[in-house]
């Protein structure tokens, strides 16, 4: 379990306050807006009403003693800024800041964040790849040369192992899991039997991937 520090409580950060409290992790939530902070209680561990922008504000949190820092404030960039300056002053360990352009995340990470997160680029970059095929049903990026896809078993496979169709010698692809009734079976054997309710979990560099996906 972790403490975390959530600043900011519009749409992406309630949503985060809620998967955190869901993850058993203790919140601590701040916003400048009374009625936002009300509508967080239900699911953080405590919630303040403050200026994330006011020093003496940022000093009496201690935040040093916060494992996270969340800056989500994503309508207004200089109080992202100065807060997330302002929790590094003040000894945060690690300072996470959303960013909502490229020029943002550059400046956040230049004033103090470890990381930033840039939710409307990355769900972009998700819903292209995602919708891009009526095969593919999830995406992840995990370097810009590696991803694992989700994806719909080829029709020519059904009836056929692993072993017999080579798939890592023929399609450089490795096969992490199979799902199939909502059940995962992850790391399937030499011996597994396609079938057309299945769905594949692959990993792949790009160029690999994309090509037996036909992207």
């Amino acid at each position: 379990m972790k403490s975390v520090l959530l600043i900011g409580l519009g749409r992406f950060g309630r949503h985060m306050a809620q998967k955190l409290r869901n993850l058993h992790h203790e919140v601590l939530a701040v916003d400048r807006d009374e009625r936002r902070i009300n509508d967080a209680l239900p699911y953080v561990t405590n919630a303040q009403i403050g200026d994330s922008t006011n020093e003496q504000f940022i000093a009496s949190l201690g935040v040093r003693n916060f494992d996270l820092c969340v800056v989500a404030i994503g309508d207004d960039f200089q109080s992202s800024l100065e807060t997330t300056a302002l929790l590094k002053e003040h000894g945060a360990p690690f300072v996470l800041s959303r960013a909502t352009r490229d020029v943002h995340a550059k400046f956040l990470l230049r004033n103090g964040a470890d990381d930033v997160i840039y939710p409307e680029k990355q769900m972009a970059s998700w819903a292209a790849v995602r919708y891009s095929g009526d095969h593919i049903f999830d995406y992840v990026e995990l370097t810009d040369e590696y991803a694992i896809y989700e994806t719909s078993v080829p029709g020519a496979w059904i009836g056929k192992t692993v072993v017999e169709l080579a798939v890592r010698q023929r399609y450089r692809i490795n096969i992490l899991a199979i799902k199939r009734a909502g059940t995962l079976e992850p790391m399937p054997g030499p011996n597994h039997c396609f079938r057309a309710d299945e769905t594949l979990f692959i990993l792949g560099c790009n160029r690999d991937t994309q090509k037996f996906l036909q992207l």
